[in-house]
């Protein structure tokens, strides 16, 4: 029986995941790394340590220019783009939903502590979801388990007994490796070619509370 819901957000609850892309290709030009969109919005849903490494190898998150990258990443995102973002469509009313089925609800997302305050706004969600793991809780990002599994330790219970949503193929190999089913939602921009191993994929939160009550059958 599922008892509880771990929520990815950027993407998932908020149409984030473009900005945050362009946020990283500005802060990566800013010192002297011209990146193509398209090579970075393609990682986005991975933690930046492991995008920075992956967009140049030479580049370390914690020190030198990735380090300085990281940084002002974070900064133009709050400060040019966190205003602009909104929630998905269905967002608040899915949470809603699923809390008051009974099933307990936290967050489990790559973004940064110090972010996440302003997309549960922009998703609407930040009265109804209080409980969160982000990458300052663990050591590795996803697609590594660390945050699904700290996640589970705070919500309480084993693996099969939740299921995680999200919209990346980085929030179901996480989910994965952890051995939590995963709802996969398109509205991140992702395909279903790319979302393959998710238990079942909707085209948005919207879409999956207009199945809900199929849902049990489906994982």
């Amino acid at each position: 029986m599922i008892k509880g819901i771990l929520f990815d957000v950027d993407g998932t609850l908020v149409m984030s995941n473009d900005q945050h892309a362009l946020a990283w290709q500005e802060a990566f030009a800013e010192y002297g790394y011209p990146i193509a969109y398209d090579d970075i919005r393609k990682l986005i849903g991975k933690g930046g340590d492991k995008l920075i490494s992956e967009i140049n190898p030479d580049l370390n998150e914690e020190e030198g220019d990735g380090r300085k990258i990281k940084n002002l990443r974070s900064e133009i995102f709050m400060k040019k783009y966190a205003n602009t973002l909104h929630s998905t469509p269905g967002a608040r009313q899915l949470v809603m939903a699923i809390q008051e089925a009974g099933l307990k609800t936290i967050v489990a997302s790559s973004a940064k502590e110090s972010e996440l305050e302003s997309l549960l706004i922009a998703g609407g969600v930040q009265d109804l979801l209080t409980e969160s793991t982000t990458s300052d809780d663990v050591d590795n990002s996803k697609p590594d388990p660390d945050i699904v599994q700290v996640a589970l330790g705070k919500i309480g219970h084993k693996a099969d007994e939740v299921i995680m949503i999200g919209d990346t193929p980085y929030d179901i190999e996480a989910a994965s490796n952890a051995g939590v089913k995963c709802i996969a939602v398109r509205c991140g921009g992702w395909t279903d070619d790319n979302l393959q191993g998710a238990v079942a994929i909707f085209k948005d939160p919207a879409d999956i509370l207009d199945h809900f009550d199929i849902l049990g059958a489906k994982i």
